[in-house]
Protein backbone atom coordinates (compact mmCIF):
# COMPACT_ATOMS: atom_id res chain seq x y z
CA UNK A 1 0.00 0.00 0.00
CA UNK A 2 2.71 2.34 0.63
CA UNK A 3 4.09 1.55 -2.75
CA UNK A 4 1.05 2.88 -4.48
CA UNK A 5 0.84 6.22 -2.26
CA UNK A 6 4.75 6.59 -3.10
CA UNK A 7 4.47 5.78 -6.64
CA UNK A 8 1.07 8.24 -6.66
CA UNK A 9 3.41 10.77 -4.94
CA UNK A 10 5.82 10.38 -8.43
CA UNK A 11 3.07 11.27 -10.91
CA UNK A 12 1.63 14.47 -9.11
CA UNK A 13 5.61 15.10 -8.37
CA UNK A 14 6.78 14.83 -11.94
CA UNK A 15 3.79 16.39 -13.35
CA UNK A 16 4.25 19.70 -11.06
CA UNK A 17 7.56 20.14 -12.43
CA UNK A 18 6.98 19.10 -15.85
CA UNK A 19 4.14 21.48 -16.04
CA UNK A 20 6.37 24.22 -14.07
CA UNK A 21 9.67 23.80 -15.83
CA UNK A 22 9.20 22.36 -18.55
CA UNK A 23 11.50 18.90 -18.16
CA UNK A 24 10.57 15.38 -19.48
CA UNK A 25 8.59 13.79 -16.56
CA UNK A 26 11.21 11.07 -17.62
CA UNK A 27 13.94 12.46 -15.84
CA UNK A 28 11.71 12.05 -12.53
CA UNK A 29 9.40 8.78 -13.36
CA UNK A 30 12.72 6.77 -14.45
CA UNK A 31 14.66 6.75 -11.68
CA UNK A 32 12.13 6.79 -9.04
CA UNK A 33 9.95 3.95 -10.94
CA UNK A 34 13.43 2.01 -10.77
CA UNK A 35 14.28 2.85 -6.94
CA UNK A 36 11.02 2.91 -5.30
CA UNK A 37 8.65 0.26 -6.58
CA UNK A 38 12.40 -1.39 -8.08
CA UNK A 39 11.42 -1.94 -11.79
CA UNK A 40 13.62 -2.85 -14.05
CA UNK A 41 15.11 0.09 -16.20
CA UNK A 42 13.70 -1.42 -19.08
CA UNK A 43 10.23 -1.63 -17.44
CA UNK A 44 10.82 2.20 -15.75
CA UNK A 45 11.35 3.46 -19.45
CA UNK A 46 8.49 1.89 -21.07
CA UNK A 47 6.12 2.82 -18.10
CA UNK A 48 7.54 6.43 -17.93
CA UNK A 49 6.96 6.72 -21.87
CA UNK A 50 3.10 5.30 -21.40
CA UNK A 51 2.77 8.19 -18.60
CA UNK A 52 3.47 10.58 -21.24
CA UNK A 53 0.73 10.02 -23.82
CA UNK A 54 -1.87 11.45 -21.25
CA UNK A 55 0.71 14.17 -19.74
CA UNK A 56 1.53 15.80 -23.39
CA UNK A 57 -2.20 15.89 -24.61
CA UNK A 58 -3.57 18.02 -21.68
CA UNK A 59 -0.06 20.11 -21.44
CA UNK A 60 -0.50 20.37 -24.91
CA UNK A 61 -4.01 21.40 -24.86
CA UNK A 62 -3.49 23.83 -22.09
CA UNK A 63 -0.63 25.61 -23.19
CA UNK A 64 -2.21 25.98 -26.74
CA UNK A 65 -4.88 27.74 -24.96
CA UNK A 66 -2.27 30.85 -24.22
CA UNK A 67 -0.65 30.77 -28.09
CA UNK A 68 1.93 28.83 -27.08
CA UNK A 69 2.04 25.55 -28.62
CA UNK A 70 2.93 25.45 -32.91
CA UNK A 71 0.59 23.00 -34.01
CA UNK A 72 2.28 21.89 -37.14
CA UNK A 73 5.55 21.53 -35.77
CA UNK A 74 4.81 19.55 -32.76
CA UNK A 75 2.84 17.16 -35.46
CA UNK A 76 5.82 16.89 -37.07
CA UNK A 77 8.09 16.24 -34.56
CA UNK A 78 5.61 13.86 -33.19
CA UNK A 79 5.29 11.57 -36.79
CA UNK A 80 9.02 11.65 -37.03
CA UNK A 81 9.89 10.31 -33.45
CA UNK A 82 7.73 7.31 -34.27
CA UNK A 83 10.79 5.90 -36.08
CA UNK A 84 12.95 7.09 -33.42
CA UNK A 85 10.96 5.19 -30.66
CA UNK A 86 10.93 2.11 -32.74
CA UNK A 87 14.07 2.18 -33.41
CA UNK A 88 14.83 2.94 -29.57
CA UNK A 89 13.06 0.10 -28.05
CA UNK A 90 14.83 -2.97 -30.48
CA UNK A 91 18.22 -1.36 -29.12
CA UNK A 92 16.85 -1.07 -25.60
CA UNK A 93 15.96 -4.54 -25.62
CA UNK A 94 19.60 -5.79 -27.22
CA UNK A 95 21.15 -3.72 -24.54
CA UNK A 96 22.06 -4.70 -21.00
CA UNK A 97 19.68 -3.51 -18.53
CA UNK A 98 23.07 -1.93 -16.55
CA UNK A 99 24.15 -0.53 -20.29
CA UNK A 100 20.81 1.23 -20.15
CA UNK A 101 20.97 2.42 -16.65
CA UNK A 102 24.64 4.01 -17.08
CA UNK A 103 23.58 5.80 -20.67
CA UNK A 104 20.40 7.11 -18.93
CA UNK A 105 22.93 8.37 -16.04
CA UNK A 106 25.21 10.32 -18.55
CA UNK A 107 22.30 11.82 -20.40
CA UNK A 108 20.87 13.50 -17.00
CA UNK A 109 24.10 14.51 -15.91
CA UNK A 110 24.76 16.15 -19.42
CA UNK A 111 21.43 17.79 -19.49
CA UNK A 112 22.13 19.05 -16.37
CA UNK A 113 25.70 20.72 -17.08
CA UNK A 114 23.88 22.32 -20.25
CA UNK A 115 21.26 23.82 -17.96
CA UNK A 116 23.82 24.76 -15.10
CA UNK A 117 26.29 26.23 -17.97
CA UNK A 118 22.97 28.25 -19.67
CA UNK A 119 21.85 29.83 -15.99
CA UNK A 120 24.75 31.07 -14.88
CA UNK A 121 25.96 32.55 -18.49
CA UNK A 122 22.80 33.98 -19.06
CA UNK A 123 22.02 37.34 -17.36
CA UNK A 124 18.70 37.80 -15.32
CA UNK A 125 15.86 38.94 -17.22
Amino acid sequence: MTEAIAVILIGIAAGAFSGMLGVGGGILFVPALALIPQLSHIDAEATSLLAIIPVSLLGAYRQRSYGNVRVREGLLIGSLALAGVAAGVVIANAVPQRGLEIAFAVLILVVAAQFARRGLTRSPA
